[in-house]
């Protein structure tokens, strides 16, 4: 039998490929879209104004501000007081933190929706690729010679995923009912309620459907609802639940980019229509 030393092969430099496509497109692009909409959401949650909008009968409340648990009213294009959880804002809890940063409605409530996002399965390898190299995509070096995994601080935090998807499952209820109250217009002569659909109702209706086929199709749902039985057809209801979020799970790259893109349109809608750039337009 013939004998012969065989040697491993080196580890690749940063960057370094055999491959011969446009490898770095994809991370390229999702680190652009990414960081635009980072970039949105921060500057949108520190706004603290401009999330509401009542104009002609319509009401329109933005998902990053969603739900409203105190309301400052003293500040342009805030919620109504009756519109807010717990009421006018505290005296107890600060405006401005560290002395510079303000505190908003937007802060209270968007750590949610973030937290899902940001320990999302499929976000996780996204990101991981664009924004930290680990790998910058399949066959390529990374600027990094060891392995931590995520069994360690910081990123031991993204098993907390499960939990960030049962508040997530609660905020699309709160959303969908921001969608139905959308299509409740307020009869100026009379003060009444009517049924009405503006060009903003679509937006918000548009945005809960697409957060929720987001929201849906999440990895550890599909585990929960079926993936962890040992014998799914054995159960008719769990088996179905299975397949409905497998449905939506088969497309999860696709409701979870598009949905990220909605969710700051919509908030960019509400708020040009209340600094009074946009017109909301009323259908019926």
């Amino acid at each position: 039998m013939t004998q012969g030393d065989l040697s491993l092969p080196q580890q690749r430099r940063f960057g370094q490929t055999l491959r011969r496509d446009a490898w770095w497109l994809v991370p390229g692009v999702t680190f652009l879209y990414f960081l635009a909409f980072i970039i949105y959401s921060t500057w949108a949650a520190f706004q603290g104004e401009h999330y509401f909008f009542s104009g002609v009968g319509a009401q329109y409340l933005s998902p990053m501000y969603s739900p409203v648990l105190w309301v400052d009213s003293s500040l342009p294009g805030t919620a109504p007081l009756h519109h807010a959880w717990l009421g006018e804002w505290p005296r107890w809890l600060p405006k401005l933190l560290f002395g510079f940063l303000p505190i908003t409605p937007a802060l209270l409530v968007l750590w949610i929706p973030a937290g899902f996002r940001f320990t999302c399965y499929y976000y996780r390898g996204a990101y991981y690729k664009a924004f930290w190299a680990d790998p910058p995509n399949c066959a390529v070096g990374e600027p990094r010679k060891s392995y931590l995994g995520e069994n360690s601080l910081p990123l031991v935090i993204q098993n907390i995923h499960r939990y960030f998807m049962y508040l997530a499952l609660i905020f699309i209820v709160i959303l969908s009912y921001d969608a139905v109250l959308s299509f409740i217009f307020v009869n100026e002569p009379g003060g009444g309620h009517e049924f009405g659909v503006g060009v903003g109702s679509l937006v918000l209706t548009a945005n809960a459907v697409l957060l929720a086929g987001y929201t849906f199709g999440c990895h550890s749902l599909r585990h929960i609802v079926g993936g962890r039985k040992d014998c799914l057809s054995a159960s008719p209801v769990g088996h179905g639940a299975w397949k409905c979020v497998t449905c939506f799970n088969r497309r999860h790259m696709l409701w979870a980019w598009i949905s990220l893109f909605w969710v700051g349109f919509t908030d960019a809608y509400i708020r040009l229509c209340s600094m009074g750039v946009w017109t909301d337009w009323r259908i019926l």
